[in-house]
Parts: C-alpha cells; structure tokens; sequence
C-alpha cells in the first residue's frame, strides 16, 4: 500500500526515517483515534511516547511545550545522557495508555530536552552504524570466554557514551569478564538485559506460517501464557512443530480465538463411548461450531456423524439400561421421497451406459488411427508382399502353358 497521506507514493518505509507523520512506517505503531478531537494547546495532555529501536518505547513529559506531531524526532532525556527518538503517540490516547500500564499521569517522567539538529541527527547516524560490527565482535569475545548465552541485538545511545546488550540464556550468566572486555575496547559503559525468547522474536522479526509479520513484532506487547489446553479446546493436533512458533514456545495466536471455543463447547456433551446393540463406539472427531459428533465402531472404519440431541438421547437411554440398535435413527421415507431417490438411480444408470457407450466409440476411433499410422509406417511391407504375390501368379501361369503344350504334342 502506498504511503499516500506523507504524499511519498511509496509504500511503507519510504526512508523517511519515520519523519512522514503517519506512524505507518514505524514498527509497533498505534493509530491516534482521537486526533479529530479539538483540544485547545493549552489543555493538551502534556506527555508523549517515543518509541525507539525495534518498537522499544517509554513516555515522556513535554515541558518545553514543544509542538509536535506522530514521526517527530525528539531528543530525550536519559540516565547517562541523552538519546533521540520518534514520537508515537501523543495527545489523549497517551492518558489512556498510561492508565492501561498502571503509571500515574503525575508520576515522574524524564523529559524531552529539545528537538534534535543535523549534527544532532549525523552523530545518532554514526551511533547506528556502530551497531552491527560491534554485535559481530560481541559474539566472537562470548565464544573466546565460552559463555552459555546468545546475543541478539545491540543498540548505542545518540550520545555514543552507552550501549545497551541484548541476550538470551536458559540460567544465570557470569558476566562481569566480558564487562570488562567491551568497556575498554569500545570505550562505552555497557548494561546488559536479558530477555525472554518470545521478546527475541519481536526485536528479530519475521514471517510467520500464516504468511503475515509476526503478530509480537508489529502490534503484541503483552505476552500472555499459553498453555497446550488451548490447544485441545480447539481439536488441534499436539504436534510441537506446528504448535510453536519461531520463539520456539507456544504460538500467541493459539489464545486468539480460545473463549470462542470454550463457549461453543458448552453445548456440547462430554462423552467418550456410546453403547449400542451393535457394540460399543467411539469418539473419532467433534465438530464444534456445527454441534456434530462423529463415531465409529471398535472394528470398522466408517465414521457416523450424530448431532448432539441424538448423542444426548443415546446417553439417557444408557444410563436408564437401554441400548439403541443403531446409533443413527432409521426413519421410512414418504412415498414422493422414494419416487425422487428412484428416478435419481434410473438416471445415474442412464448417465452410465451413455458413458459407456462414448467411451467404446472413442475405443474403437483410436484403434482405427494406429491401424492407418501403422500401414503408413510401413510401405515397403506392402509392397514386397505384393511383389511376391505377382512372382507367384506368373510361376503358376508358366506351369500352365507347359502343361499345355506337352498335352498338344501327345
């Protein structure tokens, strides 16, 4: 889709840098529903989200009162220094966000020192471009030391005085050596954070098996538990390959569509074996959403298909002692009924032979071609076979004449 309200025609990420004022372009953005709302300035709520690398973001106060707008870079204030994002949000949606995080609207927030300059904007460029080597030479030095741990990602503050390491671990890593290591070759104080394999999904990205972008790199922040129940509510199979997602844990979306199925199956009996004259059967297959419950026989391989009334009528009539003889209901058909399914028969038999006989004729039809392509392929046979039937006759009629003409001298 084309990025038509920046009036760039590209589609999205047009290599504004997120400056295009739509939010399209940036990852995890949030669209602003009440932005037709007309607020005077002055009553503006005055804090806003800044996101940063890979869809990190935190609020800010504005109280220089800077008039900004969603893409606006901004530089802001941070423990060591500063470092410069884009804004997200801004305005009332920002209120409510802070409500939904349980973060008081007079907490105390860091604030946004200016906005940024061209030399401001270079030196965060060059910070950028620093990045990739340094997780490269990262992961060599963890190699050398031999720690259990996986590097993900690395991101420099614009200031370039702090880099933030972001790795993953299944325990506790020592890592006060390689502290040391990074300080004194690149010169920067490091923090490293560990997180969760489903939060290196999101900052890595991908596609998943839907064929979309992952769901927790574009607009999930909040990963809830998934349990393999989810699973057997919604009659998947407990396959782990299929189950999990690129995190290597339980897909998110398994929780989608969950109190969905959890309602449904309500209505629906639970019930393992239904006792008939003809023996026991099984449950094979439920169909939820239909309210259809397929069951088959200990030795047999066809499959029937009952609605829940009847399963539950079949589960009554065991409790009081009764055995159906069958588990579906036979019911006699009308007289029109019979007429139709017989006309039907008559019909299909009549569709048949016609096939047959088509069929025959086209048999026929191919046997005749190959008998001409063959006679084609061949004229030299034919021919010899004529020469020889010519030598044959004319022999004959020699045996003849001298027959003859020993009869007229006798």
């Amino acid at each position: 889709m084309a990025c038509t309200n920046c009036g760039t025609a590209k589609p999205a990420g047009c290599r504004s840098n997120g400056s295009c004022a739509t939010g399209g372009c940036n990852k995890m953005n949030v669209f602003d529903w009440l932005s037709h709302l007309d607020i005077p300035p002055d009553e503006q709520f005055d804090v806003v989200e800044v996101r940063f690398k890979n869809g990190r973001k935190d609020f800010f106060r504005n109280t220089e009162g800077f008039a900004l707008e969603t893409g606006d870079p901004v530089v802001v204030e941070m423990p060591t220094g500063y470092h410069i994002g884009h804004v997200s949000l801004r305005g009332e949606l920002v209120r409510l966000q802070m409500r939904k995080k349980q973060l008081a609207e007079d907490a105390e927030l860091p604030c946004i020192l200016r906005l940024p300059t061209e030399a401001d904007m270079q030196k965060f460029q060059e910070a950028k471009n620093r990045e990739m080597p340094t997780l490269f030479r990262t992961r060599e030095i963890i190699r050398e030391l031999g720690m259990q741990m996986k590097l993900n990602d690395v991101e420099y503050q614009a200031d370039q005085t702090k880099a933030t390491f972001y790795y993953t671990a299944d325990g506790r890593v020592d890592f006060r050596e390689l502290i040391k290591i990074l300080a004194s070759e690149f010169k920067i104080r490091v923090e490293m954070r560990q997180i969760s394999l489903r939060q290196e999904a999101a900052r890595l990205g991908g596609i998943g098996v839907c064929g979309r972008e992952l769901c927790c790199s574009t607009w999930l922040s909040d990963f809830k538990s998934v349990a393999t129940s989810a699973a057997r509510y919604q009659n998947l199979s407990l396959n782990p390959a299929k189950l999990s997602g690129q995190c290597g844990r339980l897909k998110c979306c398994l929780n989608y569509e969950l109190d969905t199925y959890v309602e449904a199956l309500k209505d629906i009996p639970e019930v393992e074996v239904l006792k008939t004259a003809k023996g026991n059967a099984y449950l094979r297959k439920t169909d939820i959403f239909k309210k259809i419950l397929w069951f088959a026989y200990e030795n047999e391989s066809t499959w029937y298909p009952l609605s829940v009334e009847r399963v539950r009528e079949i589960m009554e009539m065991n409790e009081a002692g009764q055995m159906p003889e069958a588990l579906q209901e036979t019911t006699l058909l009308d007289d029109d009924e019979a007429i139709e399914n017989d006309i039907s028969i008559d019909l299909e038999r009549i569709e048949e032979r016609i096939k047959g006989r088509e069929n025959a004729k086209r048999k026929k039809k191919r046997r005749k071609k190959n008998k001409s392509r063959s006679d084609k392929e061949q004229p030299g046979a034919a021919h010899k076979s004529k020469s020889g039937e010519g030598e044959n006759t004319s022999s004959s009629n020699k045996k003849r004449r001298s027959r003859n003409r020993r009869n007229n001298k006798s």
